[in-house]
């Protein structure tokens, strides 16, 4: 984690989003807000810990994971938690997810900005993991993150899904895909996603959110080429915003 804020700072993002993970640091108010104030970088936003691999972070309930990270953003001072639909076995945790973010928004002043997914993919067939699906437009929620690897992923049109937002997206995944079925968050131009219309969109519309950087540096071989990935992502996210709202993961 530590290296996360390093490279931000080196690289002359204006903060992070922190994903709640497996990593016990990732959890500790007093240890993500030292790396933050020894760095300069704040905690822009958090990732509460939706991922399969991440079922157990906190315990196996997670409306208390939801509950935990909303809790540690207004710690850090974060503005936005980042949420998945829920699966579909959690039955009960997605019967009561609207009354609990409306609860958690009002008493921490946090906004929960539930973020398009996909399906799996076998061929020509298509299976959600997602109750009621993959796309939170429907049925609808408070926020929305909108991620633009996610649109590729799943075959969506990333415009069509931008619309459906509307004035409640309050946070981008900015990455790009080619359309293959695994989750790839490329950086953003060496895909196939309209990344940079997304932006110029968004700048048009006095767009007031956080735009985030999240690409995959797992392939690269040195910390060089990760930070030249990384320094590309941040170019191109200010040269078709207009600003300097861009933050790496």
């Amino acid at each position: 984690m530590s290296a996360a804020f390093d490279a931000a700072a080196e690289l002359g993002y204006d903060g992070v989003e922190l994903m709640v993970w497996n990593e016990p640091e990732s959890r500790q108010l007093r240890t993500v807000a030292r790396h933050a104030e020894r760095t300069g970088m704040p905690v822009l936003a958090v990732h509460a810990p939706c991922l399969a691999i991440t079922q157990r972070v906190w315990g196996a309930d997670p409306a208390e994971r939801l509950r935990r990270s909303v809790v540690l953003a207004a710690g850090l001072g974060a503005t936005t938690v980042v949420l998945h639909p829920p699966f579909r076995w959690q039955r009960r945790y997605a019967a009561g997810l609207s009354r609990q973010v409306d609860e958690l928004e009002r008493a921490h002043g946090v906004r929960v900005a539930m973020e398009n997914m996909f399906p799996l993919r076998r061929g020509r067939m298509k299976v959600s993991s997602y109750t009621p699906g993959h796309d939170p437009t429907v049925p609808g929620a408070r926020n929305y993150t909108l991620d633009l690897s996610h649109t590729a992923t799943a075959g969506d049109d990333a415009f069509e899904l931008l619309e459906r937002m509307g004035e409640r997206l309050v946070h981008l995944h900015l990455a790009d895909g080619t359309g293959l079925p695994s989750d790839e968050h490329l950086v953003p131009g060496r895909g196939t996603q309209p990344c940079a219309d997304v932006l110029r969109r968004l700048a048009l519309t006095g767009f007031g959110g956080t735009v985030v950087v999240e690409i995959s540096t797992r392939r690269a071989r040195t910390r060089n080429a990760r930070l030249d990935a990384l320094a590309e992502s941040l170019l191109f996210a200010r040269l078709h915003l207009g600003s300097r709202r861009a933050s790496p993961m």
